[in-house]
């Protein structure tokens, strides 16, 4: 787990290269940015947690492309917009 870290910078495109990846818990840390949409591609993950952050932006419909998601937890970042149909 990378939760609590002290992490910035953004998440990188490459994030999509992790295919097999179950859990993504990057939850409070100085991470900013938008979330990318390449997290549409990680067919395997269960757990995206990047509650207490700094993402901006919209949630990407991509998500909702996530079959195996059972948690998504994105609060107490700038996100705004509506929850995509998609998720």
């Amino acid at each position: 787990d990378l939760e609590n870290k002290g992490l910035r910078g953004t998440i990188p495109s490459e994030v999509g290269m992790m295919p097999n990846l179950q859990l993504l818990r990057l939850n409070n840390n100085s991470i900013t940015g938008t979330v990318p949409t390449e997290v549409g591609m990680l067919s395997s993950l269960q757990q995206l947690q990047l509650y207490g952050n700094g993402f901006n932006g919209t949630i990407p419909t991509e998500v909702g492309m996530l079959s195996n998601l059972q948690y998504l937890l994105l609060n107490n970042n700038t996100i705004t917009g509506l929850i995509p149909s998609e998720v």
